[in-house]
Protein backbone atom coordinates (compact mmCIF):
# COMPACT_ATOMS: atom_id res chain seq x y z
CA UNK A 1 0.00 0.00 0.00
CA UNK A 2 1.29 3.42 -0.94
CA UNK A 3 0.91 6.17 2.19
CA UNK A 4 1.21 9.63 2.07
CA UNK A 5 2.18 11.68 5.71
CA UNK A 6 1.51 14.90 6.51
CA UNK A 7 1.95 16.87 9.23
CA UNK A 8 0.92 20.35 10.52
CA UNK A 9 2.27 22.59 13.32
CA UNK A 10 5.51 21.89 15.88
CA UNK A 11 9.40 19.67 15.42
CA UNK A 12 7.41 17.24 17.75
CA UNK A 13 4.75 16.39 15.39
CA UNK A 14 7.75 16.47 12.51
CA UNK A 15 9.47 13.65 14.89
CA UNK A 16 6.34 11.38 15.17
CA UNK A 17 5.36 11.19 11.40
CA UNK A 18 9.33 10.27 11.36
CA UNK A 19 8.38 7.18 13.51
CA UNK A 20 5.12 6.53 11.68
CA UNK A 21 7.23 6.48 8.14
CA UNK A 22 9.49 3.48 9.68
CA UNK A 23 6.61 1.70 11.25
CA UNK A 24 5.77 2.07 7.57
CA UNK A 25 8.26 0.74 6.04
CA UNK A 26 8.39 -2.31 8.22
CA UNK A 27 5.49 -3.57 7.80
CA UNK A 28 6.58 -3.32 4.07
CA UNK A 29 4.41 -0.34 2.65
CA UNK A 30 5.43 2.74 0.88
CA UNK A 31 6.04 5.81 1.91
CA UNK A 32 4.81 8.05 -1.31
CA UNK A 33 5.62 12.07 -1.72
CA UNK A 34 1.84 13.28 -2.80
CA UNK A 35 -1.42 12.39 -1.85
CA UNK A 36 -2.53 12.19 -5.82
CA UNK A 37 -0.47 8.76 -5.36
CA UNK A 38 -1.69 6.80 -2.46
CA UNK A 39 -3.66 4.42 -1.03
CA UNK A 40 -4.12 5.71 2.55
CA UNK A 41 -2.65 9.29 4.01
CA UNK A 42 -2.03 10.22 7.84
CA UNK A 43 -2.31 13.72 8.65
CA UNK A 44 -0.74 14.70 12.22
CA UNK A 45 -2.61 17.77 12.80
CA UNK A 46 -1.79 21.37 15.64
CA UNK A 47 -4.39 23.39 17.41
CA UNK A 48 -2.05 26.12 18.76
CA UNK A 49 -3.53 28.29 17.15
CA UNK A 50 -6.98 28.78 15.44
CA UNK A 51 -4.96 29.64 11.99
CA UNK A 52 -3.42 25.70 12.98
CA UNK A 53 -6.74 24.59 13.52
CA UNK A 54 -8.10 25.39 9.97
CA UNK A 55 -5.12 24.38 8.32
CA UNK A 56 -5.38 21.09 9.98
CA UNK A 57 -8.95 20.60 8.93
CA UNK A 58 -7.87 21.91 5.19
CA UNK A 59 -5.04 19.69 4.99
CA UNK A 60 -7.45 16.82 5.30
CA UNK A 61 -10.31 18.00 2.66
CA UNK A 62 -7.20 18.71 0.10
CA UNK A 63 -6.17 15.06 0.37
CA UNK A 64 -9.73 14.07 0.22
CA UNK A 65 -10.14 15.54 -2.99
CA UNK A 66 -6.88 14.30 -4.00
CA UNK A 67 -8.70 10.84 -4.11
CA UNK A 68 -7.19 9.30 -1.16
CA UNK A 69 -9.99 7.12 0.42
CA UNK A 70 -8.61 6.59 3.63
CA UNK A 71 -7.40 9.51 6.06
CA UNK A 72 -6.34 8.72 9.42
CA UNK A 73 -6.80 12.09 11.37
CA UNK A 74 -4.80 12.19 14.69
CA UNK A 75 -2.96 15.10 16.65
CA UNK A 76 -3.65 17.81 18.82
CA UNK A 77 -6.44 19.28 16.92
CA UNK A 78 -8.01 15.96 16.60
CA UNK A 79 -7.84 14.88 20.15
CA UNK A 80 -9.70 18.34 21.17
CA UNK A 81 -12.35 17.85 18.51
CA UNK A 82 -12.79 14.02 17.71
CA UNK A 83 -16.04 14.48 16.46
CA UNK A 84 -15.37 16.85 14.16
CA UNK A 85 -12.33 15.50 12.82
CA UNK A 86 -14.64 12.24 12.08
CA UNK A 87 -17.26 14.08 9.85
CA UNK A 88 -14.18 15.61 7.88
CA UNK A 89 -14.77 13.51 3.63
CA UNK A 90 -12.53 10.23 4.23
CA UNK A 91 -11.67 10.22 7.50
CA UNK A 92 -11.99 6.56 8.48
CA UNK A 93 -9.45 6.79 12.04
CA UNK A 94 -9.43 8.94 14.51
CA UNK A 95 -6.14 8.04 16.39
CA UNK A 96 -5.90 10.70 20.04
CA UNK A 97 -2.87 11.48 21.35
CA UNK A 98 -2.77 8.97 23.98
CA UNK A 99 -3.00 6.32 21.15
CA UNK A 100 -0.54 8.05 18.10
CA UNK A 101 2.38 5.62 19.32
CA UNK A 102 0.24 2.52 18.24
CA UNK A 103 -1.37 4.60 15.54
CA UNK A 104 0.51 2.61 12.73
CA UNK A 105 0.14 -1.52 14.29
CA UNK A 106 -3.80 -0.13 15.11
CA UNK A 107 -4.74 1.11 11.30
CA UNK A 108 -2.81 -2.06 9.82
CA UNK A 109 -4.57 -4.33 12.41
CA UNK A 110 -0.90 -5.84 13.27
CA UNK A 111 0.60 -6.42 16.85
CA UNK A 112 2.85 -3.62 18.27
CA UNK A 113 5.56 -6.17 18.74
CA UNK A 114 5.63 -7.15 14.90
CA UNK A 115 7.46 -4.24 14.10
CA UNK A 116 11.29 -4.75 13.30
CA UNK A 117 11.98 -0.85 12.71
CA UNK A 118 14.77 -0.10 10.10
CA UNK A 119 17.57 2.91 10.65
CA UNK A 120 15.70 6.22 10.45
CA UNK A 121 17.76 6.86 7.17
CA UNK A 122 18.23 9.89 5.29
CA UNK A 123 16.40 8.60 2.58
CA UNK A 124 13.77 10.21 4.53
CA UNK A 125 9.83 11.03 4.04
CA UNK A 126 9.39 12.15 0.45
CA UNK A 127 7.86 15.20 -0.43
CA UNK A 128 8.00 18.35 1.92
CA UNK A 129 8.90 16.41 4.84
CA UNK A 130 12.56 16.11 3.17
CA UNK A 131 14.74 16.89 6.24
CA UNK A 132 18.81 16.11 6.86
CA UNK A 133 18.39 16.49 10.47
CA UNK A 134 16.51 13.74 12.54
CA UNK A 135 14.13 14.83 15.03
CA UNK A 136 14.11 12.72 17.97
CA UNK A 137 11.32 12.67 20.54
CA UNK A 138 12.26 12.61 24.08
CA UNK A 139 9.31 13.84 25.77
CA UNK A 140 5.47 14.28 25.68
CA UNK A 141 2.76 16.13 27.38
CA UNK A 142 3.33 19.28 29.53
CA UNK A 143 2.54 20.46 33.26
CA UNK A 144 2.83 24.77 33.01
CA UNK A 145 -0.58 26.31 33.01
CA UNK A 146 -0.20 28.50 30.58
CA UNK A 147 -3.41 30.59 30.58
CA UNK A 148 -3.16 30.57 26.37
CA UNK A 149 -1.74 27.24 25.66
CA UNK A 150 -4.44 24.27 24.55
CA UNK A 151 -1.42 21.54 23.83
CA UNK A 152 -1.15 20.81 27.43
CA UNK A 153 -4.87 19.91 27.27
CA UNK A 154 -4.50 18.50 23.73
CA UNK A 155 -1.17 16.32 24.76
CA UNK A 156 -1.96 15.39 28.58
CA UNK A 157 0.68 15.59 31.13
CA UNK A 158 4.55 16.13 31.14
CA UNK A 159 6.10 12.18 30.81
CA UNK A 160 10.01 11.85 29.53
CA UNK A 161 11.11 8.89 27.38
CA UNK A 162 13.97 6.72 29.35
CA UNK A 163 17.42 7.42 28.61
CA UNK A 164 17.86 4.28 26.78
CA UNK A 165 14.85 4.51 23.88
CA UNK A 166 16.71 7.81 23.16
CA UNK A 167 19.65 6.80 23.08
CA UNK A 168 18.66 4.16 21.34
CA UNK A 169 17.08 6.33 18.72
CA UNK A 170 19.82 8.63 18.26
CA UNK A 171 21.82 5.68 16.99
CA UNK A 172 19.24 4.62 14.82
CA UNK A 173 19.41 7.99 13.10
CA UNK A 174 23.45 7.93 13.35
CA UNK A 175 23.40 4.59 11.06
CA UNK A 176 21.28 6.09 8.74
CA UNK A 177 23.63 8.63 8.26
CA UNK A 178 22.42 11.41 9.71
CA UNK A 179 24.78 14.56 10.65
CA UNK A 180 22.42 15.95 13.21
CA UNK A 181 20.18 15.22 15.82
CA UNK A 182 17.33 17.67 17.12
CA UNK A 183 15.65 17.00 20.58
CA UNK A 184 11.74 17.53 20.57
CA UNK A 185 9.22 17.81 23.53
CA UNK A 186 6.32 19.56 24.10
CA UNK A 187 8.09 20.83 27.53
CA UNK A 188 11.72 19.58 26.89
CA UNK A 189 13.27 21.18 29.49
CA UNK A 190 11.23 18.89 31.91
CA UNK A 191 12.90 15.81 30.81
CA UNK A 192 13.70 13.77 33.38
CA UNK A 193 11.88 15.38 36.22
CA UNK A 194 9.74 12.08 37.17
CA UNK A 195 13.59 10.61 37.96
CA UNK A 196 14.80 13.22 39.44
CA UNK A 197 17.38 14.13 37.17
CA UNK A 198 18.02 16.54 34.25
CA UNK A 199 18.28 17.55 30.70
CA UNK A 200 21.59 18.19 31.18
CA UNK A 201 22.29 14.68 32.37
CA UNK A 202 19.91 13.46 28.93
CA UNK A 203 22.65 15.94 26.96
CA UNK A 204 25.89 14.54 28.81
CA UNK A 205 24.29 10.94 28.40
CA UNK A 206 23.61 11.63 24.29
CA UNK A 207 27.44 13.58 23.88
CA UNK A 208 29.32 10.73 25.77
CA UNK A 209 27.43 7.92 24.86
CA UNK A 210 26.72 8.43 20.62
CA UNK A 211 29.15 9.74 18.12
CA UNK A 212 26.65 12.63 17.44
CA UNK A 213 28.38 15.20 15.16
CA UNK A 214 25.94 17.75 15.77
CA UNK A 215 23.06 17.99 18.28
CA UNK A 216 20.57 20.68 18.36
CA UNK A 217 17.92 21.15 21.20
CA UNK A 218 14.10 22.43 20.60
CA UNK A 219 12.26 25.10 22.48
CA UNK A 220 12.96 25.51 26.02
CA UNK A 221 11.30 26.86 28.55
CA UNK A 222 13.39 29.64 30.21
CA UNK A 223 12.45 28.44 34.03
CA UNK A 224 13.88 25.40 33.50
CA UNK A 225 17.75 26.13 32.86
CA UNK A 226 20.17 27.95 35.14
CA UNK A 227 23.63 29.63 33.93
CA UNK A 228 25.49 26.65 34.26
CA UNK A 229 23.37 24.55 32.02
CA UNK A 230 25.37 26.38 29.23
CA UNK A 231 28.67 25.13 30.31
CA UNK A 232 27.60 21.74 28.32
CA UNK A 233 28.42 24.09 25.23
CA UNK A 234 32.30 23.77 25.50
CA UNK A 235 31.53 20.22 23.47
CA UNK A 236 31.16 22.01 20.25
CA UNK A 237 28.92 19.29 18.91
CA UNK A 238 25.99 21.71 20.88
CA UNK A 239 25.03 23.59 17.77
CA UNK A 240 25.28 27.28 19.52
CA UNK A 241 21.42 28.07 18.93
CA UNK A 242 18.70 28.77 21.34
CA UNK A 243 14.76 29.12 21.36
CA UNK A 244 14.02 30.92 24.41
CA UNK A 245 9.83 31.44 24.43
CA UNK A 246 9.20 34.94 25.77
CA UNK A 247 5.85 35.37 24.77
CA UNK A 248 5.83 39.49 26.53
CA UNK A 249 8.16 41.59 27.82
CA UNK A 250 5.71 43.00 29.87
CA UNK A 251 5.87 41.52 33.93
CA UNK A 252 1.70 42.09 34.30
CA UNK A 253 0.94 39.97 31.01
CA UNK A 254 3.44 37.33 31.96
CA UNK A 255 1.54 36.94 35.04
CA UNK A 256 -1.87 36.61 33.30
CA UNK A 257 -0.49 34.29 30.90
CA UNK A 258 0.76 32.31 34.37
CA UNK A 259 4.29 32.40 32.92
CA UNK A 260 7.20 30.90 35.61
CA UNK A 261 9.61 33.73 34.05
CA UNK A 262 9.87 37.46 34.41
CA UNK A 263 11.58 39.71 32.28
CA UNK A 264 14.51 40.31 34.58
CA UNK A 265 15.25 36.47 35.08
CA UNK A 266 14.89 36.28 30.78
CA UNK A 267 17.69 39.07 30.61
CA UNK A 268 20.07 37.58 33.14
CA UNK A 269 19.96 33.89 31.22
CA UNK A 270 19.87 35.23 28.05
CA UNK A 271 23.22 37.27 29.42
CA UNK A 272 24.56 33.90 30.99
CA UNK A 273 23.96 32.22 27.37
CA UNK A 274 26.15 35.04 25.27
CA UNK A 275 28.46 35.17 27.96
CA UNK A 276 29.43 31.26 27.67
CA UNK A 277 28.46 31.76 23.64
CA UNK A 278 29.03 35.14 22.65
CA UNK A 279 27.94 34.14 19.05
CA UNK A 280 24.94 32.51 20.10
CA UNK A 281 21.42 32.50 18.20
CA UNK A 282 18.94 33.69 20.25
CA UNK A 283 15.37 32.84 18.98
CA UNK A 284 11.95 33.16 20.82
CA UNK A 285 7.97 33.98 20.50
CA UNK A 286 5.80 36.19 21.03
CA UNK A 287 2.20 37.17 21.42
CA UNK A 288 0.75 39.91 20.17
CA UNK A 289 -2.12 41.38 21.72
CA UNK A 290 -2.94 38.82 24.75
CA UNK A 291 -6.14 39.62 26.96
CA UNK A 292 -5.63 43.17 28.81
CA UNK A 293 -2.66 44.14 27.08
CA UNK A 294 -2.31 47.85 27.33
CA UNK A 295 -0.45 50.29 25.08
CA UNK A 296 2.16 50.50 27.55
CA UNK A 297 2.25 46.60 28.09
CA UNK A 298 2.97 46.35 24.56
CA UNK A 299 5.12 49.22 24.44
CA UNK A 300 7.04 47.30 27.45
CA UNK A 301 6.97 43.96 25.36
CA UNK A 302 8.51 46.12 21.77
CA UNK A 303 11.46 48.20 24.16
CA UNK A 304 12.17 44.33 25.98
CA UNK A 305 12.31 42.77 22.33
CA UNK A 306 14.31 45.00 20.82
CA UNK A 307 17.07 45.18 23.89
CA UNK A 308 16.94 41.13 23.98
CA UNK A 309 18.77 41.14 20.04
CA UNK A 310 16.75 38.09 18.80
CA UNK A 311 18.47 36.51 15.69
CA UNK A 312 14.61 35.66 14.76
CA UNK A 313 11.13 34.43 16.39
CA UNK A 314 7.85 33.76 15.43
CA UNK A 315 5.29 36.48 16.59
CA UNK A 316 1.55 35.42 17.13
CA UNK A 317 -1.02 37.46 17.29
CA UNK A 318 -3.30 35.69 20.08
CA UNK A 319 -6.01 33.46 19.27
CA UNK A 320 -8.48 32.35 22.01
CA UNK A 321 -8.31 28.73 21.99
CA UNK A 322 -11.37 26.53 23.73
CA UNK A 323 -10.79 25.50 27.32
CA UNK A 324 -8.36 27.64 27.99
CA UNK A 325 -8.26 30.25 30.58
CA UNK A 326 -6.94 33.33 28.56
CA UNK A 327 -10.25 32.69 26.35
CA UNK A 328 -12.15 33.33 29.51
CA UNK A 329 -10.58 36.62 30.41
CA UNK A 330 -11.96 40.02 30.28
CA UNK A 331 -10.02 42.96 27.92
CA UNK A 332 -10.00 41.10 24.29
CA UNK A 333 -8.05 43.16 22.54
CA UNK A 334 -9.76 43.57 18.89
CA UNK A 335 -8.72 41.74 16.40
CA UNK A 336 -7.12 44.59 14.10
CA UNK A 337 -5.22 45.51 17.16
CA UNK A 338 -3.59 42.56 17.76
CA UNK A 339 -3.03 42.68 13.90
CA UNK A 340 -1.14 46.01 14.08
CA UNK A 341 1.17 44.63 17.10
CA UNK A 342 1.80 41.75 15.21
CA UNK A 343 3.59 44.08 12.29
CA UNK A 344 5.49 45.71 14.67
CA UNK A 345 6.53 43.28 16.67
CA UNK A 346 8.07 41.34 13.85
CA UNK A 347 9.31 44.50 12.20
CA UNK A 348 11.71 44.96 15.21
CA UNK A 349 12.51 41.18 15.52
CA UNK A 350 13.49 41.26 11.53
CA UNK A 351 15.70 44.08 12.37
CA UNK A 352 17.70 42.44 14.64
CA UNK A 353 17.61 38.94 12.83
CA UNK A 354 19.56 41.09 10.08
CA UNK A 355 22.27 42.94 12.21
CA UNK A 356 22.66 39.39 13.87
CA UNK A 357 23.20 37.68 10.08
CA UNK A 358 25.30 41.01 9.47
CA UNK A 359 28.21 39.90 11.64
CA UNK A 360 29.18 36.79 10.04
CA UNK A 361 29.30 37.62 6.20
CA UNK A 362 33.30 37.40 5.53
CA UNK A 363 33.81 34.42 7.80
CA UNK A 364 33.71 31.16 7.00
CA UNK A 365 31.31 28.22 8.72
CA UNK A 366 29.97 25.01 8.25
CA UNK A 367 26.93 24.22 7.02
CA UNK A 368 24.82 21.05 6.48
CA UNK A 369 23.12 20.97 3.38
CA UNK A 370 19.09 20.75 3.54
CA UNK A 371 17.87 21.03 0.34
CA UNK A 372 19.06 20.62 -3.17
CA UNK A 373 17.46 21.75 -6.60
CA UNK A 374 18.68 22.00 -10.50
CA UNK A 375 19.86 25.49 -11.45
CA UNK A 376 20.67 25.09 -14.74
CA UNK A 377 24.31 25.53 -16.29
CA UNK A 378 25.39 25.99 -12.73
CA UNK A 379 24.53 23.28 -11.73
CA UNK A 380 22.69 22.95 -7.79
CA UNK A 381 21.85 25.20 -5.44
CA UNK A 382 21.63 24.13 -2.08
CA UNK A 383 20.48 25.75 1.13
CA UNK A 384 21.00 24.54 4.69
CA UNK A 385 21.41 25.53 7.97
CA UNK A 386 25.00 26.56 10.03
CA UNK A 387 25.28 25.20 13.48
CA UNK A 388 23.76 29.18 14.91
CA UNK A 389 21.04 28.48 12.36
CA UNK A 390 21.73 30.72 9.49
CA UNK A 391 20.35 29.72 6.72
CA UNK A 392 22.78 29.60 3.71
CA UNK A 393 22.67 29.25 -0.06
CA UNK A 394 24.85 27.95 -2.79
CA UNK A 395 25.79 26.41 -6.00
CA UNK A 396 27.99 23.55 -6.24
CA UNK A 397 28.51 21.11 -9.67
CA UNK A 398 26.81 17.91 -8.07
CA UNK A 399 24.58 17.49 -5.46
CA UNK A 400 25.46 17.81 -1.77
CA UNK A 401 22.42 16.98 -0.17
CA UNK A 402 22.86 15.51 3.44
CA UNK A 403 26.44 16.81 3.24
CA UNK A 404 28.21 19.31 5.16
CA UNK A 405 30.80 22.09 4.02
CA UNK A 406 32.93 24.69 5.42
CA UNK A 407 31.25 27.80 3.40
CA UNK A 408 32.29 31.17 2.77
CA UNK A 409 29.42 33.79 3.83
CA UNK A 410 29.28 36.23 0.88
CA UNK A 411 26.57 38.72 1.71
CA UNK A 412 23.05 39.26 2.38
CA UNK A 413 19.94 37.86 0.29
CA UNK A 414 16.91 38.62 1.99
CA UNK A 415 16.76 36.07 5.49
CA UNK A 416 19.68 34.03 3.51
CA UNK A 417 23.27 34.47 3.25
CA UNK A 418 24.82 34.33 0.31
CA UNK A 419 27.95 31.41 0.34
CA UNK A 420 30.60 30.09 -1.54
CA UNK A 421 31.61 26.15 -0.90
CA UNK A 422 35.03 26.28 0.34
Amino acid sequence: MKIFLDTIGCRLNQAEIEVMSRQFRAAGHEIVASAEHADMAVVNTCAVTTQAASDSRGKIRTIARAGVDEIVATGCWTTLQPKEAATLPNVKHVVLNDKKDNLVPQTLNLRPSTFDLEPIDRVPIPGLHRRTRAFIKVQDGCDNKCTFCVTTIARGEGRSRPLADVISDINSALAGDSKEIVLTGVHLGSWGQELNVHLRDLVKSILHETDVKRLRLSSLEPWDLDADFFSLWKDKRLMPHLHLPLQSGSDSTLKRMARKTTPQSFRELVHAARTVMPNVAITTDIIAGFPGETDDEFAETLDFVKEMRFSGGHVFSYSPRPGTGAARMKGQVKPEVRKRRNRILQEAIEETAKSYREKFIGQKMSVLWESTTEFGEYGWRMEGWTGNYLRVSATAPSPRWNEVDMVSLDEIEGEKIQGSIQ
